[in-house]
């Protein structure tokens, strides 16, 4: 880094530009190095496919031109629905350049989650590969999507994405954007309720290439871009792409590996290695997976590796610190946010710790119940200012959300922490009853909705449940409707069942049947309680 921690935060102004967009962004980095590689794309066959700056420009200005003449106008949803894809980027960027909204959606969601966010925000369109659309076709019909166009389709139903960008013009003369100009609508999980939808503006992008990018990657102005490969393993509906991929990847110019395959330890260091990676983000399971492996078989050219999702222990850091000589640093954020706590180059990695807040951001821990900021070693919950330029727009078309959120001084994320002497911060859990699991968030309403519309089940409650490689995983306490008795048979159903209902992560790897659930006077499920007993049984 350029310069210290304490000289980096007394001295951090924003200055945001006015005009930021990242469409324009990629166009200044392809009239600046138009021939650097922006995506190196593996398949799991191994097979390979570039895409230079210049063709990102190319391709974005074709499918903006494409989705133009399909009726698509600044201030549409755009929603999207595809793996790791070597044209991921061209239909993201292409989508903003006309001024639309993206819409990222997983492909872990299940049809009725893709109705529910397409109802939502009013999409009129998806981009969905080929492969996945089996999750739009069946409820398309119950949105407003009218246009669907498919992903390495063969465009005999849907047009294909290759017929949208066939002979169109590689330039766009679209709208003018701004810092200020909408830019993504990022479903996130709540502990009541569905989903919500939040709004963040293209001014998000500037902020991840001002505190994510030197703070957490440790790429600023002095890194050599040439020599540099980075790799974020994370999946192209998740708010964490464009914590990376897009927020650091695209806005610094840096050229960044792809990999379409499911995660296996081995392949995925042979990969580092064969590519020559140099700067990695994964989550903690996998971290925790590659600690399992033997890191000595493996000559990485890693200098900086990084963890996000939910806190990495000690163990993982030291085994991979010992065999590869590279640190894991921890980095802490929410989709509202840019990354607010980060164990960032220049200071020393406290294991446990999240490590300090970044520059100009305002982080800071206050008490549960008031706005006061909490003394060194007190459990508080992490906020930001809500004038925060680094924090969310509030909520797409939900004032009554929006009110609840920013009627104080702060934004408050709902995690707990704790602050030592030295400035840095510890995860102490969830305000809430969010499930943190393998850095996926699992709002307990969804699993418990969907769990009670199996006949067996009269109530469920949801909570996490300490596990050694993920963290946490759900547990669902249930209780059965009459006529059922809890075995294993059962589980295994309702577990199959589930697998179906919500998105596969949500499941619950743990079941125990109940006679009832704690609550409150009032009706409430004290999860709080259940929690707690999970944990005590755990751990005798």
């Amino acid at each position: 880094m350029a310069v210290g921690y304490d000289t980096a935060t007394e001295e951090f102004e924003w200055n945001v530009p006015t005009e930021y967009a990242i469409p324009s962004v990629v166009e200044s980095h392809a009239e600046a190095f138009g021939d650097r590689v922006a995506v190196r794309y593996l398949n799991e066959d191994g097979e390979r496919t570039e895409r230079t700056y210049d063709d990102l420009r190319a391709d974005m200005s074709r499918f903006a031109n494409g989705l133009t003449e399909r009726g698509v106008e600044k201030g549409d949803r755009v929603m999207h629905l595809f793996p790791r894809h070597p044209d991921a980027f061209a239909v993201q960027l292409g989508a903003l350049a006309t001024g639309a909204l993206l819409v990222p959606c997983s492909s872990m969601l299940r049809p009725k989650d893709i109705a529910f966010r397409a109802n939502d925000c009013e999409a009129e369109t998806v981009v969905v590969h080929d492969s996945l659309l089996e999750m739009v076709e069946p409820v398309a019909e119950e949105t407003p999507l009218e246009r669907v166009i498919v992903l390495d389709g063969d465009g005999d139903e849907y047009p294909s994405y290759a017929d949208v960008v066939a002979d169109q013009p590689t330039a766009f003369d679209g709208p003018d954007l701004a810092a200020e100009d909408p830019m993504s609508i990022n479903y996130t999980s709540g502990t009541t309720g569905q989903p919500k939808p939040v709004l963040h503006r293209h001014r998000w992008m500037y902020c991840f290439e001002r505190i994510n990018a030197p703070y957490w990657w440790g790429v600023d102005e002095e890194t050599d871009l040439e020599d540099e490969l980075l790799w974020a393993t994370t999946g192209t509906g998740w708010a964490k792409w464009f914590w990376s991929p897009v927020g650091v990847g695209l806005t610094t110019g840096a050229t960044q590996l792809l990999y379409d395959g499911e995660f296996e330890p081995d392949r995925f260091l042979e990969i580092m290695e064969a590519e020559g990676v140099t700067r990695l983000c994964a989550v903690p399971t996998q971290y925790r997976m590659f600690s399992n492996a033997d890191l000595s078989e493996y000559d990485l050219a890693l200098t900086d590796a990084l963890s996000a999702g939910e806190p990495l222990n000690r163990e993982p850091i030291e085994r991979f610190e010992e065999a590869v000589g590279v640190t894991p640093r921890d980095g802490y954020g929410q989709t509202e946010t840019v990354a607010l706590v980060t164990n960032y180059p220049g200071i020393d990695v406290k294991p446990g710790s999240m490590g300090k807040p970044t520059p100009g951001v305002g982080t800071t821990i206050v008490d549960v119940d008031e706005e006061d900021e909490v003394e060194t070693g007190e459990i508080g919950e992490i906020a930001v200012p809500v004038d925060s330029p680094a924090i969310f727009d509030g909520y797409y078309e939900k004032p009554d959300l929006d009110e609840r959120t920013f009627d104080g001084e702060y934004y408050r994320t709902g995690d707990l922490a704790s602050r030592d002497a030295d400035g840095y911060f510890f995860f102490e859990g969830r305000a809430d009853d969010i499930i943190i699991s393998a850095g996926y968030r699992i709002g307990p309403f969804e699993v418990e909705d969907a769990l009670v519309s199996h006949d067996a089940v009269a109530e469920a409650a949801a909570v996490d449940s300490p596990h050694e490689e993920r963290g946490s995983v759900v547990k669902a306490y249930v209780v059965l409707a009459e006529g059922y008795e809890g075995g294993d048979d059962l589980k295994d159903d309702l577990q199959a069942f589930m697998k179906e209902e919500t998105a596969p992560y949500k499941y619950p790897r743990r079941i125990e049947f109940v006679d009832e659930l704690p609550k409150t006077s009032s009706g409430k499920i004290r999860r709080v309680e259940l929690r707690r007993e999970e944990r005590e049984q755990r751990t005798d």
